[in-house]
């Protein structure tokens, strides 16, 4: 039984955005694998970013005050919409429908640290070790470097040819970094830059996609093909499927830079509703008993 968000990072309901920043630091940095030995180490660093990543972003928390665990659990129906799970394909396909909390005119909110590589540096500097980024007197005088990636490049990871000093370096780029990261090498700083795509968007390690769909699709069901991080896809649309459905494929999304497991990938299903109809449409619709 998964334990209460607020429990795991130590804070109340009623604290503030600051104290849960600081909790989680806090907490992250006693149980982060590579300080803390312990047998359960990397489950509790899980824990407690799972329970950040609720916490720190104003529609999770909200649902998640109201809902509990359960208002990310699509075996619950999902912010009390319906869900339907088929398990027909090489997927498991979860859909839920109703108030979910991501809605078509909701800002992506990727709250917490824009540059998760913080935590590390905090452990490094506090434990007095110069370590794999150096002692804070050589961290201030290394250079900044920009590199721009696709979105693509970010999520799957890249190496890349860069001038550095004026000379030509070959660095890996881990799989999972976002906009806005910095990569601490041995003697420069790379600033991570993730191009915007037309296609996908990013919250945290999950991806989503916005998939429009006919009206006949939405209430006879069909077969369509849904472009994802590794290719087009075919999924089943369900009979009945309403506007803002979504389909999840768990585990599909971008990689924890960490190393800490995937996030998941959704598809947005919006149905178009046409703006003019003519007089035989029309006449086609009143006749059906809807």
């Amino acid at each position: 039984m998964k334990r209460d968000f607020y429990e795991v990072l130590g804070v109340d309901k009623n604290a503030s955005k600051a104290d849960i920043k600081a909790a989680y630091r806090q907490q992250a940095l006693a149980w982060h694998p590579d300080r803390n030995k312990a047998a359960d180490a990397e489950e509790k660093f899980k824990e407690i970013n799972e329970a950040y990543e609720v916490l720190s972003n104003d529609q999770k928390k909200s649902a998640y005050d109201q809902f509990g665990h359960a208002a990310f659990d699509p075996s619950s129906g999902g912010f009390g919409g319906r869900t339907y799970t088929d398990q027909s394909g090489p997927f498991t396909y979860t859909w839920s429908g109703g108030n979910n909390p991501f809605g078509s005119n909701t800002d992506f909110d990727f709250g917490g640290f824009s540059n998760p590589f913080d935590i590390f540096e905090q452990f490094f500097s506090a434990s007095g070790s110069g370590g794999i980024f150096g002692n804070q007197s050589r961290r201030q005088q290394l250079t900044t470097y920009k590199i721009e990636l696709s979105f693509i490049e970010s999520v799957k990871g890249v190496e890349k040819e860069v001038k550095i000093d004026g000379k030509n370096k070959k660095i890996k780029i881990p799989a999972g970094v976002a906009d806005g990261q910095q990569i601490r090498f041995q003697d420069f700083i790379l600033y991570i830059d993730v191009k915007p795509d037309k296609l996908f968007q990013r919250d945290g390690n999950d991806i989503y996609v916005i998939q429009n769909i006919s009206i006949k699709q939405a209430i006879l069901g069909d077969d369509i093909q849904v472009p994802t991080l590794d290719g087009d896809l075919k999924i089943r649309i369900k009979p009945g499927t309403q506007s803002h459905t979504l389909v999840r494929l768990q585990g599909k999304g971008s990689p924890n830079v960490n190393g800490f497991g995937h996030g998941d990938f959704y598809i947005r299903l919006i149905v178009d509703i046409p703006q003019k109809l003519s007089s035989k449409q029309k006449q086609m619709l009143n006749q059906l008993d809807l």
